[in-house]
């Protein structure tokens, strides 16, 4: 989608790259030039559960989706998504190789689109360390990276939960925009400038728990293989109040219920996430009650056949093969779009 030529059709508009896309094509060729689309993170869904997803995301409220989605699929909704979203990833283009990194292999999703390559995750690349034990720091420390809009609406709780633990533990929180709600309650700083990335790998790597959105922030700290907690941020208000792009979090939870992590500690991230039971959740996490003093580390995605395990090792392993003398591009992507 970021370096698709232009095409005189709706939507025919190219990607921001595609001067540089046509200009590596005519140095290289096609056929010595492969592309690697990275696709968004965990975002394995059929056409079906695209659909269900874009009525939950809108705000329709649960009871109400499977009506909505019988009436999307006798009109041809579904159908037309699917043959949208191969249109748009450009899946015809035989020199793209897409790859749709996850936490588990989605057999449906491989079954509807064949030509998305599923891999596991695309780590940092740094060096995993042993955390420190909470005892051993010289103070105790929450980092929060912030950026959805709704964070602050549940922070009141996270403070709520964290009163009276002792030793007591400060959280510093990174959000693009000021919190006037806990504005100069002790315990919290909010940082809204910029930071410096070495000052704030450092403050990252060494807090006891870390709470993370998105997809990169909660690789890293899978990778610190320390304790967590996510937050991607929630729309709505009462029976419409809904999570925002839960598709991270719920890969997590499903790695984690395959790897048999103790079901408390998978309600305790998942109603984290949803913005529920938020100052039980905290406290929880900081006297280490339960499977808290035992977070899990090191899950290994799920189903993925040898070689797809690591998008990072899978793109090495991509400029070697076309390296070799007489190697096509096609004939690459070909080979690992058939892998099953």
């Amino acid at each position: 989608m970021s370096a698709a030529p232009s095409r005189p059709t709706r939507f025919g508009r190219g990607g921001p790259w595609e001067v540089e896309s046509r200009q590596v094509e005519a140095a290289y060729g096609p056929d010595r030039t492969l592309h690697v689309s990275l696709e968004e993170f965990a975002r394995t869904l059929s056409s079906a559960a695209e659909t269900r997803e874009r009525f939950r995301e809108g705000g329709v409220v649960s009871r109400a989706i499977p009506r909505r989605y019988r009436a999307a699929r006798l009109a041809d909704e579904v159908r037309e998504f699917r043959v949208a979203f191969r249109r748009f990833r450009g899946f015809d283009r035989p020199n793209v190789l897409h790859l749709f990194a996850t936490f588990v292999r989605d057999p449906g999703f491989a079954r509807e689109f064949p030509e998305a390559v599923q891999t596991g995750p695309l780590g940092s690349g740094r060096p995993v360390r042993r955390v420190r034990p909470p005892h051993q720091h010289r103070g105790r420390e929450w980092v929060w990276y912030a950026s959805p809009a709704s964070a602050e609406r549940v922070a009141p709780d996270v403070l709520r939960g964290l009163v009276g633990v002792r030793p007591p533990i400060r959280l510093y929180v990174r959000s693009p925009r000021p919190w006037p709600s806990v504005d100069g309650v002790a315990g919290i700083q909010v940082v809204t400038t910029p930071v410096a990335e070495e000052a704030w790998r450092a403050r990252f790597s060494n807090a006891e728990l870390r709470i993370v959105t998105g997809s990169r922030t909660l690789l890293e700290a899978m990778e610190l293989r320390g304790p967590f907690l996510y937050f991607n941020g929630v729309l709505g208000k009462g029976a419409a109040r809904r999570r925002h792009r839960p598709e991270k979090v719920r890969g997590w939870l499903d790695l984690a219920r395959r790897r048999a992590v103790p079901s408390t500690l998978r309600r305790d991230i998942a109603d984290f996430a949803r913005g529920r039971r938020v100052a039980e959740v905290v406290r929880r996490a900081a006297l280490r009650k339960d499977e808290w003093a035992r977070f899990p580390t090191g899950l290994r995605p799920v189903g993925f056949p040898p070689g797809t395990e690591d998008a990072g090792r899978l793109l090495v392993r991509l400029a070697h093969e076309l390296s070799r003398p007489g190697a096509r591009a096609p004939e690459v992507v070909a080979r690992w779009r058939s892998n099953p």
